[in-house]
């Protein structure tokens, strides 16, 4: 069967893409090795944080504002609510490049962004104990993603403009060649005029069958959920949070309706191959020590380990996303890479996509995410 563009890979990036594509009258086909939402890749453990003012550098602000009005968008469009104001609360050290970027780009862009000294801190969010030598940067326009209804929505929107989605079904062989991909799987083989890579952890597999050797890096993640206290960390009261500390870099999530205070790492992690089983959370000792250690320093009226999970983060050498075309082919779009931060991206990568299939442009600047950087 003959379709205008192939999506392979339906999660994060993908699942927009095919929403933007199908909304444009592309005929799309999505194609998921398993049925997303699910819990084996990056997208799973019901939230992501979005951040406005960018630790990583300023080049992210334009897309993460812009992403923040798809959300708002998509909100509209579906009549749910996948966007919870709470409010970033970002910690470290002032002179830190993290600390410093988030100021800097606060500055630039005209956001709103308020500076504590510990004490503040502290005072303002009783759950929180800061040494001394931290400062908080607090964004009270950023806040949370239901990132797993964020992709049902988009799905359910993609289906009703007419997008198929195979899913459960793993890519064999791509073939470009006259402006025509080929892609085949057990059961299948489709064509179509164009193709979107945004496979997460796969990505480096299938690119390779497009003659690409990309810098890919598959690790192994953790995060969990512990008991806590509602008057000091409900959402409405407490902020999604990341510490950026000299034991490691983490992040959380404030008790939202009962779940608890989620808080995973940010860096570290295990090299794996996402074709094999990843151990699950707690066949680590660390997974449970590392973060209650955190938990410990900063905050210490937290209670017992809930439960915990584990998922993926795709690392690029730099850190620094991967959204272009194919260097051979102009019909090619990939976006991977994304390093453990993309999500609070999708919907403009979705966007991006569209606009790189549909015109071989974009308005927005990508220079950065260039795969020829490697």
């Amino acid at each position: 069967m003959h379709y205008d563009v192939i999506v392979l890979g339906a999660g994060s990036m993908g699942m927009a893409a095919g929403y933007f594509l199908s909304k444009s009258g592309k005929r799309t086909l999505l194609v998921d090795s398993f049925n997303p939402p699910h819990n084996k890749g990056s997208h799973h453990g019901d939230t992501r944080i979005i951040r406005h003012a960018y630790g990583e550098g300023e080049k992210y602000v334009p897309l993460a504002l812009k992403a923040q009005e798809l959300w708002n968008d998509l909100e509209k469009v579906t009549g749910k609510q996948l966007f919870l104001p709470t409010g970033v609360l970002n910690v470290g050290y002032e002179k830190t490049d993290f600390i410093q970027n988030i100021i800097s780009s606060s500055k630039t862009y005209s956001l709103p962004l308020e500076i504590l000294g510990s004490i503040e801190v502290n005072k303002r969010w009783p759950g929180i104990t800061l040494p001394n030598k931290y400062i908080g940067c607090f964004e009270p326009t950023s806040g949370v993603l239901k990132c797993e209804e964020c992709i049902e929505a988009y799905r359910e929107l993609a289906e009703r403009n007419g997008a198929a989605i195979i899913t459960n079904s793993k890519v064999k062989e791509i073939m470009v060649h006259d402006k025509k991909v080929t892609i085949k799987t057990d059961d299948h083989t489709f064509s179509a005029n164009a193709l979107v890579v945004s496979a997460g952890a796969w990505s480096g597999s299938l690119l390779s069958m497009l003659d690409l050797n990309v810098p890919l890096n598959p690790v192994r993640k953790t995060f969990a959920w512990f008991d806590v206290n509602e008057d000091l960390y409900n959402h409405k009261e407490f902020p999604a949070f990341s510490f950026e500390t000299s034991q490691g870099h983490y992040y959380g999530f404030p008790n939202i309706d009962g779940s608890g205070l989620k808080v995973g790492r940010h860096d570290g992690g295990e090299t794996i191959n996402p074709d094999e089983a990843i151990l699950g959370f707690g066949e680590l000792e660390k997974d449970a020590t590392d973060l209650r250690q955190f938990l410990h320093h900063y905050m210490p009226s937290t209670q017992q380990l809930k439960y915990g999970k584990t998922c993926m983060y795709t690392l690029t050498p730099d850190e620094d996303f991967i959204i272009d075309l194919h260097p051979t082919y102009s019909n090619v779009a990939i976006a991977s890479g994304f390093s453990g931060h993309g999500f609070k991206f999708s919907s403009v990568v979705g966007q991006i996509l569209s606009e790189l299939i549909i015109s071989g442009k974009t308005e927005h600047n990508i220079s950065p995410f260039s795969i020829n950087r490697f």
